[in-house]
């Protein structure tokens, strides 16, 4: 047996963790051949590719990033190398040439998008939910999730200990896309004031009245902001327009808008931070070590159960998988009713209401 291993999108804490247990698991269990594709889909593209193997993964549990490199812009359906043009025919010949009898994706929600359209076109395929964002369908965590959230409550603790000192405000901006998982669990965990979502559009004079009531109490306010965050009726907070990006609405700046909004009708100074990609670097936390191994080494067994097609997820304490057809093309928001909302609401913390 030979199986192909690469990691698409962004990279994220957590993957060299499951390229690791991907490995050791289809070595010691059935003896498998294990490569790995560099760079993404873009390695089967352009043929670069490294043999995997006990020494090969040693030691590489803790490190961020991914030893097998990773590429958030090619798709070979729309290749950039080549004008948009599908080139997915040369990318299952180098698989055949491979000698691959299936491929592990490991990837976010393009990632297993591209990897369903392999899989109809005949190539084997198990993907692995990766995405600091934690917005894949049917999986209710992805690894890498935890460590970005970690960030983001560090930083909350640390922005805390300033705005208390001078008496300012002080905005935190996350990641998260059109999803606003990072900003609220990362929010609750570093007891910010105000949480604001995406999917739950805020309305400007609640914060400012939340930040004059802090103002007198307290004499602070601590805000988490998603990227993806607007006010009502208000469109997104976009930094960049990039054409050739597999999302050309780059979001980034919602942070800044708000303190520019808030500085004129507050007492208080106001100032913003933007985390960016701090989230998505560094040392995977002790959760997303376990949780990326636990997907690596189910996503190992479904391989060696012929069963293709499928993405490992996580429902509830139970690691199991789901069809790919189910992932590609959709995310998964905050849901209106979600118990952390509440437990926001009843804990005090406005979230722009």
């Amino acid at each position: 047996m030979h199986i192909g291993i690469l990691t698409g999108g962004g990279d994220c804490p957590g993957l060299n963790a499951v390229i690791r247990a991907v490995t050791l698991a289809l070595i010691n269990e059935c003896g498998a051949q294990v490569t790995g594709i560099k760079r993404g889909f873009l390695g089967l593209l352009r043929r670069e590719v490294m043999a995997l193997d006990a020494p090969a993964v040693a030691g590489i549990l803790a490190q961020g990033g991914t030893i097998l490199g990773t590429h958030n812009r090619c798709d070979p359906f729309h290749y950039f190398g080549a004008g948009g043009a599908d080139v997915s025919a040369q990318a299952l010949d180098y698989a055949r040439e491979l000698g691959l009898d299936a491929l592990v994706a490991i990837g976010g929600d393009g990632t297993m998008m591209i990897a369903h359209k392999l899989a109809r076109l005949g190539l084997p395929v198990v993907g692995v939910p990766k995405t600091i964002d934690n917005d894949l369908c049917h999986t209710d965590r992805s690894f890498g999730f935890d460590s970005a959230v970690a960030v983001v409550a560090e930083a909350l603790d640390r922005l805390e200990t300033t705005a208390r000192s001078h008496g300012r405000v002080m905005i935190a901006e996350t990641m998260g896309r059109y999803a606003g998982w990072i900003a609220l669990e990362g929010g609750m965990a570093g007891a910010a004031d105000v949480i604001l979502l995406p999917e739950l559009p805020h309305r400007l004079d609640a914060v400012v009245e939340r930040c004059r009531q802090r103002e007198a109490r307290e004499g602070y306010t601590l805000i988490c902001i998603a990227e993806g965050a607007r006010a009502d009726g208000e469109g997104l907070t976009v930094a960049q327009t990039v054409a050739d990006s597999p999302d050309p609405l780059r979001l980034g700046g919602v942070g800044a808008q708000l303190a520019r909004q808030l500085q004129p009708r507050l007492q208080s100074e106001v100032r913003a931070t933007l985390l960016g990609h701090v989230q998505r670097g560094g040392s995977p936390t002790p959760f997303d070590r376990v949780l990326a191994t636990r997907f690596g080494w189910h996503a190992a067994e479904l391989v060696q159960a012929g069963s293709f097609g499928r993405m490992v997820a996580l429902q509830g304490e139970r690691v199991t998988s789901v069809a790919l057809d189910l992932v590609a093309g959709r995310n998964r928001p905050v849901p209106a009713g979600h118990e952390l909302l509440a437990a926001a609401r009843g804990l005090g913390v406005s979230l722009g209401a």
